[in-house]
């Protein structure tokens, strides 16, 4: 596809952003649109795999125990902006901060299946053709949406980076939540099935054994 296919779509209003259960917003993020216009040039993706992170009572999360630093002083905005982080001081990964402010949750967006500008997105991770990794993973996400910490802190709700819907939903039988990926730091709280994707698509992240586990 190219940007010119991208199909019709409304912007997410801030009233969805607001929704006070994280892991209900995660769920509801899958099926949706990630879309980003730099000077210009517009990439979209299809969201296929989010996590989400419960704030202060959350050990995966960076909020977890109401820590506030520079870093993480934006997952306390209200919701509706982007929380970018440097991982491993390599990867930049883009969250989606929910709830009202004070309230610091925060939904990690692991992987998208391609649907605009994936010429752009192979100048940007320095690909020769597209294939599943392009967007599979959170760095991969970023690095093909252009997506960096410049952003963090960067409203959901104007143009340069925003989350839409086109109408798409998935099937219930389509969806799955199972644990979160590399948080095995954060003790009872990493068996949390907080990660939600959508069955057999082949941008998924992770374990595979992982991606058949069912949603309760």
């Amino acid at each position: 596809m190219n940007a010119k296919t991208l199909p019709a779509h409304d912007k997410l209003p801030e009233t969805f952003y607001l929704q006070t259960d994280v892991c209900k917003v995660a769920k509801q993020l899958i099926g949706k649109i990630l879309v980003t216009k730099f000077e210009n040039r517009l990439t979209a993706g299809r969201i296929i795999e989010t996590e989400a992170y419960n704030g202060i009572v959350d050990k995966a999360s960076h909020a977890w125990n109401n820590r506030r630093t520079n870093r993480t002083e934006t997952m306390f905005a209200k919701g509706g902006v982007a929380y970018v982080y440097l991982c491993y001081g390599i990867h930049h990964l883009f969250n989606v901060v929910t709830n009202r402010e004070d309230v610091p949750h925060a939904i990690l967006i692991r992987a998208l299946e391609p649907m605009a500008g994936i010429e752009e997105m192979l100048q940007r991770t320095r690909k020769q053709k597209p294939d599943h990794s392009i967007t599979r993973g959170p760095g991969n996400v970023s690095k093909a949406m252009g997506i960096s910490i410049l952003h963090s802190g960067e409203s959901l709700l104007r143009n340069k980076v925003y989350i839409a819907d086109d109408g798409y939903r998935p099937k219930p039988s389509e969806l799955i939540a199972t644990p979160r990926i590399g948080v095995d730091y954060a003790e009872e709280d990493a068996l949390l099935p907080y990660r939600f994707i959508l069955k057999g698509n082949p941008y998924l992240s992770g374990n595979a054994s992982l991606n058949r586990k069912k949603t309760s």
